[in-house]
């Protein structure tokens, strides 16, 4: 299927264009973050503290209203490594803790560029190790957890599993990768195809996920080479977890999302990729109400539930 030609004219509309410096634009966004969203009476939720190097890691769990069993999602959640916070991803975690029946523990992590790599992927990889190796204060056990992310959340997730792989403290068994952030160029030169498909016309652009990653390298070309910056540079993806990696048709990093699970399959992990069709990145923020959004929901609570047997390895839904 295609894009209506009046929604595609109205996407190109709206897409960020190059006359916008994100530097000119980045005070009155974080101002606007800031700002604490009211909370849902109908969640339990509450906000725990974890210590890394003299500042502490916000982490919000929710509790859905009919709790199904003691698992427990940890969510990083997307922005670009700069903009959302857990307050403004309140209402996707309240929907995967209702759709899942599962506990959601959402990670505040340092954003840039104010904090540059590897801080938010420490400060992930530190809730990642309070969560593992103390299970029962969250109310589960370790087989029990799975790493979920959207966007840089994904990458941060797929950074964990690669770290706790190298560094030995706590071995992860689940994640899910919502259209994932894997490779460290989207320029002219990117070796993927929806770079140049989808790179201008869609909401999100190359160029604005070119400056995003400059931001979070903070300026360092040698931090763009890093495995943990780009997962997809790891030369080796064996003894990861097992893998639900979703996508969306028009997004820029589509390809790159697809091309992970099929390094982690090569490399003897156990992985599904779905393409979202007519979808743009960032999708997964908007309202259950739209049809890409609870199909996406079936689809992580068949991965969760194990249904996932009778997939093929690859499929657009």
């Amino acid at each position: 299927m295609t894009i209506h030609k009046a929604l595609r004219m109205a996407l190109r509309a709206l897409s960020y264009p190059a006359s916008i410096d994100l530097d000119k634009t980045f005070k009155a966004r974080r101002a606007l973050e800031n700002v604490k969203a009211p909370l849902s009476p109908l969640y339990r939720l509450w906000d725990k503290r974890i210590e890394r190097n003299g500042h502490a890691i916000r982490v919000r769990l929710y509790e859905p209203p009919q709790l199904m069993d003691s698992r427990l999602l940890l969510f990083f959640h997307g922005g670009g490594w700069v903009h959302e916070t857990i307050d403004t991803y309140n209402n996707v975690c309240r929907n995967l803790a209702r759709t899942t029946g599962c506990r959601v523990a959402s990670v505040e992590y340092s954003r840039a560029p104010e904090h540059i790599f590897p801080e938010a992927l420490e400060d992930c990889y530190a809730a990642a190790r309070a969560v593992y190796l103390e299970p029962e204060s969250f109310g589960v056990k370790t087989r029990e957890i799975t790493l979920i992310g959207d966007s840089a959340g994904a990458n941060l997730a797929a950074a964990v599993s690669l770290m706790a792989r190298d560094r030995g403290e706590f071995s992860i068994a689940r994640q899910i990768l919502i259209y994932p952030a894997t490779w460290n160029d989207h320029s002219s030169t990117s070796p993927f195809p929806s770079v140049r498909e989808n790179g201008t016309d869609y909401l999100l652009t190359t160029k604005r996920i070119e400056e995003y990653m400059d931001w979070y390298a903070g300026g360092n070309p040698q931090s763009r080479q890093s495995p943990y910056f780009a997962p997809l540079l790891c030369p080796d993806l064996s003894r990861q977890p097992q893998t639900l990696v979703i996508t969306a048709e028009y997004d820029p990093l589509r390809d790159e999302g697809e091309m992970y699970a099929r390094r982690l399959r090569e490399a003897g992990t156990p992985s599904w990729c779905c393409r979202m069709q007519d979808a743009l990145h960032g999708y997964f923020s908007l309202p259950m109400g739209f049809a890409v959004v609870k199909r996406t929901y079936e689809i992580i609570q068949s991965f969760l539930n194990g249904d996932v047997d009778l997939w093929p390895v690859e499929r657009k839904v």
